[in-house]
């Protein structure tokens, strides 16, 4: 399997911790979706990464998509539950976490997109979309509580989500203190990145 993406990417990162969770081999192929020269739109039409190009040249995208899949390939560490109802809360702690993720970026696409000037900038969506990311991170501290991890007492494909989208946090908006606010989250992530998967795949 061919696996594009960038690394700094929170969505690539959550399949690249999934495959190394499950041992699975793969070629990492980085790809700027932003470069004019980019080639990414040839194996996914919406120009997004991660896309997974499997063998026959059969492609897939969506981190959601992607991760699901993998966690078929191997009975090894078990990520997504079969039963309904727990399958139905780690996919949920997935949809918090990518939420997070997916508000921090247009944050951050506001804030820094060249083809965009100053005047052009909007303050009020940009605090919107902070206030997303602040409520989402907020949301998962209260959900994981003292629990050694967010959907029980194993690894998940709920912490893999959740350590991908404040680990992005951290990287791209040091000044959001979240782990003198949620120091249950901070303890979740040290924890997370003492894990091959994670310490390796660190934006």
């Amino acid at each position: 399997m061919k696996l594009i993406g960038s690394a700094a990417s929170p969505y690539v990162r959550k399949v690249r911790v999934v495959m190394a969770e499950k041992r699975l081999d793969y070629q990492f192929v980085i790809e700027d979706v932003w470069s004019a020269d980019t080639t990414i739109s040839s194996a996914n039409p919406l120009g997004k990464v991660p896309c997974l190009i499997m063998d026959g040249s059969e492609a897939m995208f969506d981190s959601r998509v992607i991760v699901e899949y993998l966690d078929t390939l191997s009975p090894v560490g078990k990520l997504i539950p079969q039963q309904s109802r727990e399958r139905a809360e780690v996919k949920t702690w997935e949809a918090l976490a990518d939420g997070v993720m997916d508000a921090g970026v247009l944050w951050r696409l506001e804030a820094t997109w060249a083809k965009r000037g100053d005047g052009e900038r909007s303050q009020a969506w940009m605090d919107r979309q902070r206030g997303k990311v602040l409520a989402g991170i907020a949301a998962m501290a209260k959900g994981l509580g003292d629990k050694p991890f967010c959907s029980g007492i194993h690894l998940s494909l709920s912490d893999i989500a959740v350590g991908c989208a404040v680990g992005w946090i951290s990287h791209r908006f040091p000044e959001i203190d979240w782990r003198a606010d949620h120091t249950n989250l901070a303890r979740l992530y040290d924890k997370l990145m003492l894990r091959p998967s994670f310490a390796d795949t660190a934006p």
